[in-house]
């Protein structure tokens, strides 16, 4: 892909835009960003706080433990983190900074001030709207369509801010760099003729940051401990190692670690998952480096590829997305031919498509783990040019239809399996 073409500069965009550090799952963080913010607006910490949130957010947030706050879980501790010691300038890592002293000050607060919670009225998928209320002054603030995108700040009434709209079910998000470019031959393309320069400080910073937070899950106890369990009970084999040390990752993610992340299509997990077995891979192979930095745009770009027909927040497990990408990025980082690396995304896809999301929380790490078993059982499949026939079962003619039929399956298909898990977990 040359770089007059368009494409080639809106795929640079798109990792830069992705490839974000965060630390703390998304959906809890996303709250504690937009209730910095604001306070911020507000000038005093608030006498009370109103969240109203999508049933994906609650979902998300519900179980998972909120980093610097002690231990804490819920959208009442994102808040309060937000609200208290939060930097909102710092974004998706707001609560990065906080001190032993404000860990107390944030437990001190949910004791003595109310922090509500109220479904977001509407059917917006990621909704989040932040109202705090200090005297006579009230700030309202939303967040919708992805993690960062404040659309509305309303002070007293009077907006301050309104940057964009709130996009309609089934609709791209605005505000970002147009993805209807993305293909699996496209993705290929540019990975291999992508001048490192111009994608290597993200990707740096996602081997870098990932790896460690991987190593971090297996040093000490996090979680369920997915990660020690599969080396101990499983073995050194590279195929299992690529498993127990994204799952590692997870492990101390969704337990609180005050570590970050670098993000893929919103999710640490779904960065974590889509990095961390290709790195594991290319060090065991000795890829050099410059293949593993190709390889690894590579599975980002796959994974935002087919997280594009999904949306950000479904019924449908991203770890499905991201271990497809990783297992594919392996395939074309050995040499692997496209259509191989195609029967790669077809042998994942054709086995398991059925993961529901319902919520981040430690078992996360093991739906990694078994993503991303069923994904290197693809990939080896496809290096022997094995592949499920075309129209069996949900497998269309290639790769690209087929991503876009789990698209439909996860967005549209699993619309209401998304609402009954949100009304069994809230029950």
């Amino acid at each position: 892909m040359d770089k007059t073409d368009q494409r080639y500069h809106h795929f640079v965009q798109i990792l830069r835009e992705e490839l974000v550090p965060a630390m703390g799952c998304t959906e809890p963080i996303a709250i504690a960003y937009g209730a910095a913010k604001a306070r911020e607006v507000l000038g005093c910490l608030p006498d009370e706080i109103l969240v109203e949130a999508s049933g994906n957010i609650i979902k998300n947030v519900k179980s998972v433990v909120v980093p610097n706050t002690g231990g804490l879980k819920g959208i009442e501790a994102s808040a309060a983190a937000g609200a208290v010691a939060g930097d909102a300038g710092k974004i998706l890592e707001v609560i990065s900074q906080v001190t032993e002293a404000q860990k107390a000050e944030i437990k001190a607060y949910l004791d003595s001030h109310e922090v509500r919670v109220a479904p977001a009225p509407g059917d917006v998928v990621f909704d989040i709207i932040v109202t705090l209320t200090a005297g006579a002054d009230t700030v309202r603030l939303r967040i919708a369509d992805y993690h960062t995108n404040i659309v509305l700040i309303e002070k007293n009434g009077e907006p301050l801010l309104k940057c964009g709209t709130v996009t309609p079910a089934g609709e791209a998000a605005s505000g970002l760099t147009d993805r209807s470019c993305l293909s699996v031959d496209a993705i290929v393309d540019f990975a291999d003729t992508v001048a490192l320069e111009d994608v290597a400080a993200p990707v740096e910073r996602q081997l870098e940051y990932n790896c460690a937070i991987a190593q971090e899950g297996m040093a000490r106890d996090w979680g369920a401990n997915i990660g020690k369990v599969l080396q101990e009970y499983y073995g050194e084999d590279v195929k299992v190692r690529a498993r127990y040390m994204a799952a590692a990752g997870s492990d101390a993610r969704m337990s609180g670690c005050e570590m970050p992340v670098i993000i893929v299509s919103g999710s640490g997990n779904q960065g974590i998952t889509a990095s961390i077995p290709v790195v594991v891979y290319a060090r065991e192979k000795n890829i050099p480096t410059e293949r593993l930095y190709r390889s690894l745009a590579f599975s980002s770009l796959l994974t935002i590829y087919q997280k594009e027909f999904i949306g950000k927040l479904s019924a449908f497990c991203g770890a499905v997305s991201a271990s497809c990408a990783s297992a594919a990025a392996i395939t074309y980082m050995v040499g692997g031919t496209l259509s191989q690396i195609k029967a790669t995304i077809d042998n994942t896809l054709a086995n398991i498509p059925g993961i529901i999301c319902d919520g981040a929380k430690i078992s996360c790490a093991a739906k990694i783990a078994s993503s991303l078993d069923a994904a290197m059982m693809a990939h080896y499949l496809a290096m022997q040019d094995k592949e499920y026939e075309a129209y069996t079962g949900i497998l269309k003619e290639n790769a690209g239809e087929t991503i876009s039929c789990i698209g439909y399956i996860g967005k549209v298909g699993m619309h209401q399996t998304d609402k009954e898990i949100i009304k069994m977990m809230l029950e």
